[in-house]
């Protein structure tokens, strides 16, 4: 054999080995990576080859699962109420993925966890295991009382109600909301209906509840006071405050004034601040505390950190570089200060707790086929925020606010009830942005344990309303009302 034969011939017997090692490589070592990838069509048309597990409310599946004639993908996810549970349960489509509790606990719903195989035959012969379900920690009634109360507003915004004792979900809504059945299929009607949701300015996909932002307004109020008297900045909820009104911001000539007269909250103590929510009690509240201090105590209540549900949320913030204006600001719940629904909830919750703040938690089980549980979320304290006696403090001031002050709309024959209302000035000029409007509150039962804690948002842009209506007492009270009497019936 001549030199350039053999080269060739070598050269080419190289190529057949390197084949060779290629095709041996993806076969064994990338074939399970290879087969999970989510671009491999076997694996979607695998995920809808059987009916789905269930998302659970109150006993009741709020999903199911229904087949699909002439398709590869054997069954489509369809939803109970689908637009009222949505920021719970999420979507599940053939196109677009999943979300939320949908895409959290897929290898439960879909039967591929592990904890769901029968056994070691069923391990040898590859037998697909039945999927499991997911058991909701939300309480139908609450949940329909939220949906009911921001829809008949035809507003934008969201509730969050917690079971303080152990931060239970109870509810969740966002609206305007979606109905996940109608974009759960491949066909093109279906696509267009998903784009058209996404490209929506109301943001319906959007979950307001946990993954959107605002400022808190006066609702933060509760969370100054509780700083202050934990750090001893107040002692005496009842003793003047020397604040002048209007109030001055330090190092500026801005005066912030109040919605009452300035003479109804000039010096008066905090306990009758938060009744009338005087700006200048908790600005100067918050200034003589300090920006790190009102920080450690925000931070003990959840701010700074992400929260997951198992649904991650996102974090709200209390910021580090402030100056004293800003840091007196954040003391009525502005300036650069954000909260999520979520976490005003947590606030609240942690107030009627007596100063420990539960992890809040949407899933009380993963359950299997057979009915027995795979996993069970047991309570957990997330942090001690204040002491039990700051915080009875804090409860006596918003109990008086709901009796004698701003959060009348909220009160409940025969329960004590605590709350305060708050509206929150936003965008680059407040004077043509329309402020949001909050509400929170908590219940209590006869042996002084609160039940329920509820956060509010209202968003009014777009409603028929005028400004000087905007009010978290007018809007967010008979929501904050009807979700707490939901929870008390029960």
């Amino acid at each position: 054999m001549n030199r350039p034969l053999r080269r060739a011939a070598v050269f080419c017997g190289m190529l057949v080995l390197a084949l060779l090692v290629r095709a041996t490589w993806v076969q064994f070592a990338q074939s399970d990576s290879l087969a999970k990838h989510p671009e491999n069509r076997r694996v979607r048309i695998e995920a809808f080859a059987q009916p789905r597990g269930n998302i659970i409310v109150g006993g009741v599946p709020i999903t199911g699962s229904v087949a699909t004639p002439g398709s590869d993908f054997k069954y489509k996810r369809v939803y109970r109420d689908g637009p009222m549970y949505a920021p719970v349960t999420g979507y599940l489509s053939q196109a677009q993925g999943s979300t939320f509790l949908e895409g959290v606990h897929r290898d439960v719903l879909s039967g591929k966890d592990s904890r769901l195989l029968a056994g070691p035959l069923a391990a040898l012969t590859g037998a697909r295991p039945r999927a499991g379900d997911v058991i909701t920690t939300i309480d139908p009634k609450a949940q329909r009382a939220a949906y009911k109360g921001l829809t008949d507003l035809k507003a934008k915004g969201a509730v969050v109600a917690l079971d303080p004792r152990s931060g239970r979900i109870l509810a969740m809504v966002s609206t305007p909301s979606y109905d996940p059945s109608v974009f759960a299929g491949m066909s093109r009607a279906e696509g267009e209906l998903f784009k058209k949701l996404d490209g929506d300015p109301g943001k319906p996909l959007s979950n307001r509840a946990i993954r959107e932002t605002y400022p808190p307004g006066s609702t933060f109020k509760i969370l100054t006071a509780a700083a202050a008297l934990e750090h001893g900045t107040v002692t005496d909820i009842n003793a003047p405050s020397n604040a002048r009104a209007p109030y001055r911001l330090p190092q500026s000539t801005t005066e912030i004034g109040n919605v009452v007269p300035n003479a109804q909250c000039d010096k008066v103590s905090m306990k009758t601040g938060l009744q009338w929510s005087c700006n200048n009690v908790f600005l100067d509240a918050a200034l003589k505390t300090g920006k790190d201090r009102m920080r450690e105590t925000a931070e003990k209540f959840g701010f700074n950190k992400e929260q997951f549900t198992p649904v991650r949320a996102v974090a709200s913030g209390y910021p580090k570089e402030l100056d004293k204006p800003q840091t007196a600001l954040t003391g009525m719940g502005q300036g650069s200060l954000t909260s999520t629904p979520l976490q005003m909830a947590m606030v609240t919750a942690g107030i009627a707790n007596g100063g420990e703040v539960m992890k809040p938690y949407l899933v009380e089980e993963l359950r299997g086929p057979d009915l027995s549980p795979l996993a069970t979320t047991r309570p957990e304290v997330l942090d001690r925020a204040v002491s039990e006696a700051t915080a009875k403090k804090v409860q006596e001031m918003m109990e008086f606010t709901v009796t004698d002050g701003s959060g009348g709309k909220v009160r409940i024959d025969g329960v004590t009830v605590g709350g305060k209302p708050g509206t929150a000035q936003h965008g680059a000029d407040v004077r043509d942005e329309r402020p949001y409007a909050w509400f929170v509150s908590y219940a209590k039962q006869r042996d002084g344990t609160s039940p329920v804690a509820v956060a509010v948002l209202v968003d009014p842009a777009g409603m028929d309303i005028s400004r000087d209506a905007i009010a978290g007492g007018r809007l967010g009270a008979p929501i904050a009302k009807a979700v707490m009497q939901a929870v008390l019936k029960k």
